[in-house]
């Protein structure tokens, strides 16, 4: 990070993974430390060769921005991936509540008497990242065997028997799972009837209770009534006699 009384840089050098035929891009961020607003431009050397957004803007007190630079596709790749392409990153301190549309060229002018902060940044080509090496197709120790295909295009006997086996053991789980549920509906079937029949058991149960307690009744009131008939009888026959 370079630090100046304006603005601070980071990074001090443009990197780019440099890849033929192909558009790269890094990116810059400027932090403002000042209670003002920073107005800032950005120049190269080569300006048909890259592209700056924003070449301009300002930074608010206390804040950041990002400026991304996109170098154009190369055709050919520099001697020992060497650049000697710079930037030149120019600040300057400029009235509260400005925007990019009041940033002039003469606000950058030495000679007019402004203080105008400077950073040079350079261009450096790095190797772009590597791919990941590719998976061996042999089988290595302790890993699972690899089936394998015939010069005629077909698997052989022990490329089935693995296949076959393979499938059977992942069909087995579904299997016992679909058991499993036709299992839990029976009984949950079975239960539904048991309930029913419970409830069926006790409505009878009521209905020969209510029956009992009638007749029961019955015969009460029917034996009161022959003990008096029977003493109405005896009581004539001791008068008769």
């Amino acid at each position: 990070m370079s630090t100046g009384e304006l603005l601070s840089i980071e990074p001090l050098e443009l990197k780019f993974p440099f890849e033929l035929k192909k558009q790269i891009s890094c990116s810059l961020q400027l932090s403002n430390k000042t209670e003002s607003c920073v107005a800032f431009k950005v120049k190269t050397t080569n300006p048909k060769k890259y592209c700056v957004r924003p070449n301009t803007g300002i930074v608010s007190p206390r804040s950041t921005c990002d400026v991304i630079v996109t170098m154009q596709a190369q055709k050919e790749a520099p001697a020992d991936m060497q650049c000697k392409d710079k930037f030149l990153l120019q600040s300057v301190k400029t009235f509260d509540g400005a925007t990019a549309k009041d940033i002039t060229a003469e606000m950058f002018n030495k000679e007019a008497g402004h203080v105008v902060e400077e950073f040079k940044l350079k261009v450096v080509y790095v190797s772009p990242p590597q791919p990941p090496s590719p998976v061996p197709e042999g089988s290595e120790e302790g890993s699972s065997p690899r089936g394998s295909v015939s010069e005629n295009g077909n698997f052989n006997d022990a490329d089935l028997n693995t296949a076959t086996r393979g499938y059977v053991e992942r069909s087995e789980p579904l299997d016992k799972s679909a058991e499993a549920r036709a299992l839990i509906a029976k009984l949950t079937e079975e239960k539904n009837n048991a309930l029913q029949q419970n409830n069926k058991l006790r409505q009878e149960l009521e209905l020969l209770k209510h029956d009992s307690r009638k007749n029961a009744g019955g015969v009460s009131f029917l034996f009161v009534i022959l003990v008096g008939l029977i003493g109405i009888f005896f009581g004539y026959i001791i008068k008769k006699t």
